[in-house]
């Protein structure tokens, strides 16, 4: 995928926050989480507070947020991209009548955040009309070119498709460091440029960062540069090693490394009213609650926003991923055919796949993470888990908390 955009956009952004502050999204987390869906829908019962039903009438949680490849095909070659991506058209993409058809079966399951990624979604020529046809069901759409490839003409197509934010990567301060991590000389300017477009245009962006070894030092110009081009918000991505990002595996930073990274975020969220999110790592939900509670802090809407009332990994509970070839999978890192929309309807594959009921079931999960405390609020990456040891209901591996039930049997 382009810009890291499922897991946890998480993908934009593993919980539902992609609305943005512009006139085309509702406001309600600090920094543009949507306080709702357009229209100001209302919620189920036993709703989420930003009106998005938690449950469906059969008890099945609801799809919050679903990472769609509408392509695979991407004109960057990133070191960390989980999908290879390469220029040429791939086989087997869904027909514009098969992707008409499945945006007609996303209600069914919920309201959820559409999020269009890639490859990069703008190579694929009717992505415009399929961004339309989600926004006129009042669903919130989420856009996640690498940015090299936005002109003036198509920002315009962008907004008027109905976009509510694009999400772009910028994986270093300056043109060096980021050109090397994706692969294509030029690649930084030309995203700051179709930053400048969307700008003009009036489509809010987000910027992603992957978290690595060698650009751990300078996330402090990262975060500047965010400030400076206008992003209205920053969302840190901890590395999932898998597609081309295996061959990252020393950039991979260690357990303790992460907890400083994620404390270290916890802190400086509050020096910006810029939304600030820790992405593909569920640990940081744990950590939020520990230092709030060293300083007496409430986890509530008023001090965390939403992000008191999200869980850290919502793959196959409240997120999923879908292929360019139709196959749905709990996040576009984690490769687990949990069905395909061409033979089995999205909404069935949703309620009934064996491998997202596993994932809603604490019993299921091994490890440290199946006895943790703090399971709901986290649930530990689950493709990290899968691409470090093999056992996707295996204990996050780069967690070094001890849950209490664990350090009561010791």
């Amino acid at each position: 995928m382009s810009d890291l955009t499922a897991c946890t956009m998480a993908h934009m952004d593993c919980q539902a926050d992609l609305g943005g502050t512009a006139p085309h999204g509702p406001a309600g987390h600090p920094g543009g989480h949507p306080g709702g869906h357009p229209g100001g829908a209302k919620g189920h019962p036993g709703g989420h507070p930003g009106g998005m039903p938690m449950v469906l009438e059969d008890g099945t949680p609801a799809c919050r947020l679903i990472a769609w490849e509408v392509t695979r095909s991407c004109n960057l070659a990133c070191k960390h991209c989980r999908a290879e991506a390469h220029m040429e058209p791939y086989p087997g993409e869904l027909s514009h009548e098969e992707a008409m058809a499945l945006i007609e079966t996303f209600p069914k399951v919920g309201r959820p955040i559409i999020i269009f990624t890639g490859g990069d979604p703008m190579m694929r020529p009717d992505v415009y009309e399929l961004v339309r046809s989600a926004h006129d069901k009042g669903l919130v759409c989420a856009f996640s070119p690498n940015g090299t490839l936005i002109t003036r003409e198509n920002a315009r197509l962008i907004r008027d498709s109905g976009v509510n934010r694009c999400s772009i990567s910028i994986d270093g301060a300056d043109a060096a460091s980021h050109d090397s991590f994706r692969g294509v000389p030029g690649a930084f300017e030309a995203s700051l440029r179709g930053m400048r477009y969307l700008t003009e245009a009036g489509v809010p962006f987000q910027i992603n960062t992957t978290v690595t070894k060698s650009n751990l030092a300078s996330f402090k110009k990262i975060f500047e540069l965010c400030e400076h081009l206008g992003a209205v918000a920053w969302h840190i991505f901890l590395l999932v090693p898998t597609g081309r990002g295996a061959e990252l595996s020393d950039q991979v930073i260690t357990a303790e490394e992460y907890e400083e990274v994620l404390r270290w975020f916890y802190h400086f969220r509050k020096t910006t009213k810029m939304h600030l999110k820790a992405t593909c790592a569920p640990h940081y939900y744990r950590i939020m609650r520990q230092m709030a509670r060293e300083e007496g802090l409430s986890v509530d809407a008023e001090n965390f926003g939403m992000d008191a009332h999200t869980r850290g990994c919502l793959g196959g509970t409240g997120f999923c991923f879908i292929s360019h070839t139709g196959q749905v999978q709990p996040c576009g890192y984690l490769e687990l055919d949990c069905g395909n929309v061409r033979t089995t309807p999205f909404p069935e594959i949703w309620r009934n796949s064996s491998y997202f009921r596993q994932f809603r079931d604490q019993k299921c999960y091994e490890g440290k993470c199946g006895v943790c405390e703090y399971h709901k609020v986290c649930g530990g990456c689950r493709a990290r888990a899968y691409s470090m040891t093999g056992n996707y209901m295996g204990e996050e591996p780069l967690c070094t908390y001890i849950p209490a039930r664990l350090r009561r049997n010791a």
